[in-house]
């Protein structure tokens, strides 16, 4: 289980968390919802302790994160597969060693058939004979499902997804969204969403959550999200201009 307590984290002056509470619970698939600049990315990369709060706690499993040294923080970072919003594949890489490149730092490495793996996990994506391809050589859709196969290639206990279906047409993000599904299904795994696609939101999550002014100010089912009178969830989800959520206007807009 993963709990966050009272997490604070800017960047000079600007407050992206502030003091936020959140309870992640094994086996679900929790979605973060929130505008564009709210601190969902943030939020994952403090979670996996890829950035250092300046207040609260993250707590992996009992163990607190925030006060680890280096090498003990990479301990806990393996039980991550992270999910990046555009892939962020290898270029110089082939599909095989993008996929393979997390089993190759695990101290187990010798003990795997690295092969065998990757051809499971390619196949887990709905992926199959593209091991030999370039990056440059695949679809925006493909290269989100390599990226994907590389989180999950080392049997992560929790998956990171970082906007999963941006830049992909309604179809492909079905696609994804299945994948998400089947992943939690399948492997058991607790999958953290981050996305403003309230389609997608709603097809995978078992609870949604919404990130406002540095805070989780409301989260439940997708059925009590869709239906809330919460007024901040309520304007973001039906996507208006007016309401407590101001917009930036520039000049002669």
């Amino acid at each position: 289980m993963i709990k966050i307590r009272n997490l604070s984290k800017s960047f000079r002056d600007n407050q992206v968390l502030d003091g936020l509470d959140l309870d992640i619970i094994d086996g679900e698939t929790i979605t973060i919802i929130g505008g564009s600049g709210s601190g969902k990315s943030v939020l994952l990369k403090n979670i996996m302790g890829l950035l250092n709060p300046e207040g609260g706690s993250v707590e992996i499993d009992g163990t607190e994160i925030t006060t680890l040294n280096d090498e003990q923080l990479l301990e806990v970072q393996k039980k991550f597969g992270y999910l990046f919003q555009g892939a962020a594949l290898f270029d110089s890489l082939t599909v095989k060693d993008n996929v393979a490149f997390g089993i190759n730092n695990m101290n187990n490495a010798k003990d795997i058939d690295i092969d065998k793996r990757v051809t499971e996990c390619l196949s887990m994506v709905g992926l199959r004979g593209v091991e030999e391809l370039k990056p440059s050589e695949l679809s925006g859709g493909m290269r989100k499902r390599v990226g994907l196969a590389r989180a999950i290639a080392y049997s992560p206990k929790y998956i990171l997804y970082d906007e999963p279906t941006t830049g992909l047409d309604p179809i492909m993000s079905d696609v994804i969204n299945n994948l998400i599904l089947h992943l939690q299904k399948t492997i058991n795994v607790t999958s953290i969403v981050v996305t403003h696609d309230m389609k997608s939101a709603y097809k995978v999550s078992n609870r949604i959550a919404m990130l406002y002014q540095g805070k989780i100010v409301g989260i439940g089912t997708p059925s009590e999200i869709e239906n809330t009178k919460d007024p901040v969830i309520r304007q973001f989800i039906d996507g208006k201009s007016d309401g407590p959520i101001k917009v930036e206007m520039g000049i002669g807009l």
